[in-house]
């Protein structure tokens, strides 16, 4: 790396003679370009940056569904969207303040998220002839004959021949040269934000460490990036976000999936048990396998079954041996599962079953977000059989709420579903480190002793809350037997008795709705009652919380249920529901969860739908308060 320092870069000038340097609460950024480009690298170090020095941060990964497309494609564009803050931010932004396109077809596909008068940088070089056609482009907009770009400040960056400039003298290839572009646009971009690009340069130093030529190589074309901005007469200003005020702690960046391992890790090891997680590989649930295969020295098993069959039975053989079991997947995956949840739902055994929902049906949008696994989570197996169901709200919650699903599984014995989605687990925050003594621990009962009168074991014998006990194999005189057949209440004897087996329907069922007696109530923000209350869960509480939150700021009468715990609902959640003339449910599919609620509730209730993949904006919803407010 040049020992060059950028102050020295100023044709003489000092930085605060050169630029103007303007303090904002609040910057969106999103780099977009092919998915080889590097963008979710950019995006990702970028934001590291921004949470190192104290803001408040929210991230939008946006993944290509081809593993490789075609470069210059449409469908090839990966995008990476983050938002920082000096106050608190629940969405990644719904208007992107500055634009990072590396080529034609990242400008079209994303030019229309950035707002009128924002910041627009592209890598000239890749307007070429042959990118230009990929992308459908007539002519090149850059020379906006129609004036399309003249609502930005657009700065046309030869980031290409800059870079190759950068790390000449390297011996890399082209190619190997045009792969530090991203770097490049990162050092532009640290220079424009005030941001200090040295923990970027750690991280390079370590991760090519094996590879000197490679680190100088990213190191360079990061300086040239970060002087180019500090030197060209293209920028006149630069920006600062200052620190947010968050609670005083440890804080780290989190995503949904790490935090889902991290919370499932630390709930065994509170329990004193052994964690084992049987997975199959799937778009966007993987990570949470990843994850957790770095945890070995915490007691964590991890085993990469063949298909999903084998993975659902692998827990459940896992939960029958006495340990926490876990599983994880996607909507597909899901499907291929429901057979073996059936299982550990009539056996009444420990499981948690993680559905990182994406958009479908069949394979549909595998790198999309959605909330359409909701009547899969409620209704997907065959028969009368019911589970718990539970939703995280944001990435950092995802590490409290996969600690409650273990929580539910163990003391209601019984398979929980956590949803997430790939909104959530892709997506960051920051994240304040809990208090080991503040966690929950949970408390694992195994029965030691026959619990029949006559010295024999029942396995279905259960406690007032229909909860059977949990007995280890190979327990001296607790030998029994369990399967997919009908059981006997008690002795656990296979039965095809109609009565037993509808006793046996009602009283799994009953099992479940005990739930809500440990669970707590439901709560409201806003006024307790009025005229409207929008109700969420999943991953849109961010952007309806800030909806809410704004329709509040202009005196309408707007309150906000986000729900967590989906089956059972809270207790106080009927009552909660008439205390509004009207009420809203946004959700990302057709209306499931309006059709549950109604169902119900007899609530007469308005569904609010967006099936695109992406998230709800907070104008969105802004817009469409009003609108029923207005009715």
């Amino acid at each position: 790396m040049s020992s060059e320092s950028p102050a020295s870069a100023t044709n003489g000038k000092s930085s605060n003679e050169s630029k103007a340097l303007e303090t904002v609460e609040s910057i969106v950024i999103r780099f977009c370009g092919d998915s080889g480009d590097g963008m979710q690298l950019a995006g990702t170090q970028f934001t590291n940056v921004s949470a190192i020095f104290g803001n408040d941060i929210s991230t939008l990964p946006d993944f290509p569904a081809e593993i490789r497309a075609p470069a210059g494609s449409l469908f090839g564009v990966s995008g990476f969207q983050v938002c920082f803050s000096s106050g608190e931010v629940y969405t990644p932004g719904d208007e992107v303040d500055t634009l990072v396109s590396m080529n034609p077809a990242a400008l079209k596909t994303n030019l229309e998220d950035l707002k009128r008068g924002g910041t627009l940088i592209v890598n000239e070089d890749a307007f070429d002839k042959s990118n230009l056609k990929k992308a459908h482009y007539e002519s090149n907009p850059l020379d906006d004959e129609d004036g399309q770009l003249a609502a930005y400040r657009i700065h046309k960056v030869p980031m290409t021949r800059l870079t190759r400039d950068a790390v000449s003298g390297l011996g890399l290839t082209v190619r190997e040269a045009d792969r530090c572009k991203n770097f490049f646009a990162m050092g532009l971009v640290y220079w424009l934000y005030d941001r200090d690009s040295t923990p970027t340069e750690d991280w390079v130093k370590e991760k090519f460490s094996k590879y000197p030529s490679i680190v100088e190589a990213n190191l360079r074309a990061l300086k040239a990036g970060y002087n180019f901005g500090f030197s060209t007469e293209q920028f006149t200003v630069h920006y600062e976000v200052p620190s947010a005020e968050l609670e005083p702690g440890y804080y780290r960046k989190i995503t949904g999936n790490e935090a889902v391992a991290m919370g499932l890790a630390t709930a065994a090891k509170l329990a004193g048990k052994e964690l084992f997680y049987g997975g199959y590989p799937i778009t966007p649930a993987s990570d949470i396998l990843h994850e957790l295969s770095k945890l070995k020295r915490f007691g964590v098993k991890t085993f990469q079954a063949e298909d999903e069959i084998a993975a659902i039975t692998s827990i459940v053989g896992a939960a029958f041996g006495g340990a926490l079991s876990v599983t994880a997947s996607s909507g597909p995956g899901i499907a291929l599962k429901g057979e073996g949840i059936g299982l550990g739902v009539i056996t009444e055994l420990p499981m948690v079953i993680v559905n990182v929902q994406r958009g479908g049906p069949s394979t549909g949008l595998p790198t999309k977000t959605e909330q359409s696994d909701l009547f899969m989570s409620y209704f997907g197996r065959n028969g009368d059989c019911p589970m718990p169901v539970i939703a995280a709200r944001s990435p950092a919650d995802c590490f409290t709420m996969a600690q409650e699903a273990v929580r539910i599984a163990v003391e209601y014995m019984t398979p929980v579903f956590f949803l997430t989605d790939g909104y959530i687990a892709n997506g960051a925050e920051p994240w304040k480190i809990p208090e080991v003594s503040d966690l929950y621990k949970i408390d694992v009962q195994h029965v030691s002793e026959p619990n029949g009168e006559d010295g024999e074991y029942l396995p279905y014998l259960r406690d007032d809350r229909l909860v059977r006990p949990w007995a280890i194999p190979g327990t001296p005189g607790l030998e029994h037997r369990l399967g997919g057949l009908e059981k006997w209440d008690g002795s656990g004897e296979v039965s095809y008795d109609p009565d037993n087996h509808e006793h046996m329907i009602k009283t799994r069922a009953q099992k479940v709705a005990n739930v809500a007696d440990s669970i707590p109530e439901q709560e409201v923000e806003g006024p307790e009652s009025g005229d409207l209350l929008v109700v969420s869960w999943g991953g849109t509480y961010g952007s309806v919380k800030s909806a809410c939150a704004e329709s509040r700021r202009q005196g309408k009468s707007v309150a906000h249920c986000h729900l967590q715990y989906i089956h059972p609902f809270p207790k106080n959640l009927g009552q909660i529901l008439k205390n509004y003339k009207k009420v809203l449910i946004p959700e990302l599919n057709a209306g499931q969860m309006w059709m549950i609620l109604r169902g119900i509730y007899l609530v007469d209730a308005i569904s609010y739908t967006k099936i695109k993949g992406k998230p709800f904006l907070i104008g969105e919803l802004c817009a469409k308060i009003n609108e029923v407010l207005a009715d």
